[in-house]
């Protein structure tokens, strides 16, 4: 079911392709497991690049020794992780897939909560002092949405971290973006068999729905950096088909590698953006 409120993917489209196997993932992401855009600024190693966006963002939030931080859509934890390494005391994530929760939780760090809970359905006790959000924006609409519940949709996201964020406390977030395509461009193939129930923002979607809310500080579009993430990708999993065929099958690794190869074109011809976005919540510190 949809709403106005949350006109997002369900939480069996999240595990539709995020629970597909732990041990799949394993074979081609990087070995902390993060699945989205690098930051390759300073490096040529997949590793470095993602732990560079991590901290990258966890400076955009500044969030560094504070007390409580959301990570919205927190994929195998490795950002609350960070946040602890920071001197964040606790650090909080939100995830849909149910397998991505459990193996946080098998982890055990110190600080660290994992929760199978929308940003809709998530209740605070207390305020956070920062809120990340790393390629779940992407999920925040559907595709048979009006472009007016799409917006409803943002601002609900971003009237949230609003009242859950001190006046000056940050957000910082990552997310894929339309550039030369648009809503009619999408993909069936990727609506279909790679991400239900989603669709891509604007960035000017995004800066309507934080009016009055909050500021934008800081934007970098690096879709390239997304075409050489995605690239990284689709070369690990070449290496270990057999193991990933032995794994999934080879329907779904064949459909990841046509997935990957076409994400790579879509960033590197400029379809595709990746915005990472700086926002200051409106009032004083």
């Amino acid at each position: 079911m949809t709403s106005i409120d949350n006109p997002g993917a369900s939480a069996g489209a999240i595990q539709y392709h995020y629970d597909v196997s732990d041990e799949f993932y394993k074979l081609w992401l990087d070995e902390a497991m993060v699945y989205s855009c690098g930051l390759w600024d300073h490096t040529d190693n997949l590793e470095e690049a993602q732990r560079a966006k991590i901290d990258f963002h966890i400076e955009q939030a500044e969030a560094r020794g504070k007390q409580r931080v959301l990570d919205v859509g927190c994929g195998w934890g490795t950002t609350l992780q960070r946040l602890v390494d920071a001197d964040v005391k606790q650090a909080i994530g939100l995830t849909l897939a149910k397998r991505q929760a459990a193996h946080i939780e098998a982890q055990r760090w110190p600080g660290v909560e994992a929760r199978v809970e929308s940003w809709t359905d998530h209740t605070p006790t207390s305020r956070y002092d920062a809120i990340i959000s790393v390629g779940a924006f992407e999920h925040f609409a559907r595709l048979d949405t009006s472009p007016e519940q799409k917006i409803a949709g943002y601002r609900s996201f971003f009237q949230r971290c609003h009242e859950r964020l001190p006046p000056g406390g940050c957000v910082s977030l990552q997310t894929m973006s339309y550039e030369s395509s648009s809503r009619s461009d999408f993909s069936e193939f990727f609506a279909s068999q790679i991400f239900p129930e989603s669709d891509l923002p604007r960035l000017s979607e995004i800066a309507e729905a934080s009016e009055g809310l909050f500021e934008i500080v800081n934007l970098r579009n690096d879709r390239k950096m997304y075409a050489r993430t995605s690239l990284a990708w689709r070369a690990r999993l070449k290496r270990r088909r057999a193991e990933a065929i032995a794994l999934v099958g080879k329907d779904v690794v064949d459909r990841y590698d046509k997935y990957l190869q076409m994400w790579a074109i879509g960033f590197h011809v400029g379809s595709m953006g990746l915005l990472r976005l700086k926002l200051r919540n409106y009032g004083r510190k």
